[in-house]
């Protein structure tokens, strides 16, 4: 299918990266830098999967191809499941780490992966992102809104403490073993991580957080954008509640409920009742102080509340949509909702 790069190195690695893209060559070219940067002495290969790009990265490959042992499939647009599952059906490592194409990691992230897994070997691990200081101010205001004890409560990657860990495809390891024995991910997008999490916990393998292994992740690079993605993770959540019913928690209905509370808090305010309203007021506050003092700005706290707004938003109507459909009217998901599952 398509073709390929691969440049021969004689010692097997032991970590494959795998990287589907998409029409995104600049991100390549970030990432592939920042690989070139790690201080790890042992041997890795990284399997990138072009994804139906109209806008290829292939330039961009061949100008690392001295540096760095790649393998660069081209393929038709099939979602980033099936590409990162293509991925590590060729790759030559018997661990697969993948990465959305938009991080830069930092240059002890392979070093610290191969440390934990020697001391405390997993065969599913996931670990955090962060804001580069490089990013624009927009992108870390939405890095914040995504990863605050404030609105997440530290479900992506923030916490020791919790019970089972559900890596997340943009910093997420998997062996080989794990691989083939669940298949891969599926065909919806995005919630492809959460389910294969799930599966993987059923066929009887553990997950992990690698706390220490953060990955500086850019995300969506306008509200327009970032509100798309949020709304997707909403229509996603039901789906999942229904495949795996084990794993439905009330925490997921929060962004609706607050949503509920924003139109109530609202409602009463115009019969002068403002108490509702201060409550939301101390809310914002505290995201606004959260934000400007981790990065030390005011523009980014106050587009963290923004960023916020939209995330409950976006989230919060997608989740009662999917829920209106999925769970009341039971509709069958993939004719429902066609545009959140890719065909192979």
């Amino acid at each position: 299918m398509g073709f390929f790069f691969f440049y021969f190195c004689d010692m097997k690695p032991r970590f494959s990266f795998i990287v589907p893209v998409y029409n995104r060559p600049n991100e390549i070219d970030e990432l592939l830098q920042s690989m070139l940067a790690m201080d790890y002495a042992a041997d890795y290969e990284i399997v990138i999967i072009e994804d139906g790009s109209s806008d290829t990265s292939e330039r961009v490959i061949k100008g690392f191809k001295d540096k760095l042992l790649i393998s660069y499939y081209q393929k038709r647009n099939t979602g980033p499941g099936d590409s990162r599952n293509y991925g590590m059906r060729k790759a030559k490592g018997n661990y697969f780490i993948i990465l959305d194409s938009d991080v830069i990691l930092p240059s002890d992230y392979l070093k610290k992966v191969d440390t934990f897994l020697t001391k405390k070997f997993v065969h599913c691990y996931g670990g955090p992102d962060a804001a580069h200081e490089s990013f624009s101010n927009l992108q870390k205001a939405i890095s914040y809104s995504m990863t605050s004890y404030l609105t997440t409560g530290g479900i992506r990657g923030r916490k020791n403490t919790i019970g089972k860990f559900q890596p997340r495809s943009f910093n997420m390891g998997l062996s080989k073993e794990a691989f083939e024995a669940s298949g891969g991910f599926g065909d919806i997008h995005p919630g492809e991580d959460p389910d294969l999490t799930i599966r993987l916990w059923r066929l009887g393998y553990d997950t992990a957080l690698i706390s220490d292994a953060v990955v500086f992740h850019k995300r969506r690079i306008s509200w327009k954008k970032f509100y798309i993605q949020v709304n997707k993770f909403g229509l996603v959540r039901p789906i999942l509640n229904r495949w795996h019913p084990e794993t439905a928690k009330v925490t997921y209905w929060f962004p609706t409920l607050f949503l509920g509370y924003t139109i109530f808090a609202i409602a009463t305010a115009f019969f002068g009742y403002w108490y509702f309203v201060a409550i939301l007021g101390l809310y914002f506050s505290l995201i606004f102080l959260g934000a400007t003092f981790t990065y030390k700005n005011i523009s980014i706290g106050i587009q963290s509340i923004l960023a916020v707004m939209i995330q409950f938003y976006g989230y919060g109507k997608g989740f009662l949509k999917s829920y209106y459909y999925i769970h009341l009217l039971k509709k069958v998901p993939e004719k429902q909702f066609e545009t959140l599952f890719f065909s192979k």
